[in-house]
């Protein structure tokens, strides 16, 4: 208000010094001043004074904002974060525990599957007979020799020596993995045999073949001690379950 004041005097002076000027009026003096802007003022249109409202943000000027000032964390709050943090470690290492027990009980379960797939598949391509001969466990006594050595003795010598060889073979399939096959003949089992198992087992085996083949095609039965020696042994040679000792 008090630049329009301020030019509505200087219009007045101008309006005054131009009128002197062209009509050679004299200058216009201080109350003359004061009366015209008096005058002005009661005009309801030039004066008094007006209020506006205006909406406007205080002070909103992020550019200048000040920074907050930080306070540290209260105790407890900071407590909670570090159990948390402890918490969801234990909770990764549980996790990771529960993954790698998960992993060995299905590798397990896997191998004896894979165990169990394998046997069923060898057990089928597992010869039941060679030759003429059934190899198979069910047809065989449990106690062979022992079974061989009442036959012998009671004088069913062809029988005793079939059993011993029938039992021989079915333990080396069976039990020795021995890879005997069906078409297999004597002399290839004497030779698989010794590759596969001790020199001790090959050599009773080969013993064994032997007292069978001279009463097969030797037409002749093998001496008596020589035949209840390969009764008495043959557990301890072609004994049930794997062979605990190798060839070389």
């Amino acid at each position: 208000m008090n630049t329009l004041r301020a030019a509505l005097l200087a219009l007045a002076l101008s309006a005054g010094a131009g009128s002197s000027f062209s009509q050679n009026a004299p200058t216009p003096s201080r109350d003359e001043v004061q009366a015209a802007h008096d005058q002005v003022q009661k005009d309801p249109n030039l004066g008094g004074t007006k209020k506006e409202q205006k909406l406007r943000f205080k002070d909103f000027e992020p550019w200048k904002a000040k920074p907050a000032k930080s306070e540290p964390p209260p105790s407890w709050l900071v407590g909670l974060a570090r159990w948390v943090a402890e918490a969801g470690r234990l909770v990764i290492w549980a996790l990771g525990a529960l993954a790698v027990a998960l992993f060995i009980v299905g590798l397990r379960h896997w191998i004896r599957v894979r165990a169990d797939t394998v046997a069923a598949k060898t057990l089928r391509h597992l010869p039941s007979h060679v030759r003429e001969l059934d190899i198979r466990p069910e047809s065989l006594p449990d106690q062979i020799g022992a079974t061989a050595r009442a036959l012998w003795e009671g004088g069913e010598h062809h029988r005793a020596l079939s059993l011993l060889y029938r039992g021989a073979l079915s333990r080396l399939v069976h039990d020795h993995a021995v890879p005997i096959r069906a078409a297999s003949t004597e002399g290839e089992c004497v030779r698989l045999t010794a590759r596969y198992l001790a020199p001790r087992h090959g050599d009773f085996f080969a013993r064994l073949v032997a007292a069978w083949q001279l009463a097969v095609y030797g037409a002749r039965m093998p001496e008596s001690a020589k035949v209840l020696a390969l009764c008495d042994d043959f557990d301890q040679h072609l004994g049930q379950g794997p062979s605990t000792e190798a060839a070389p």
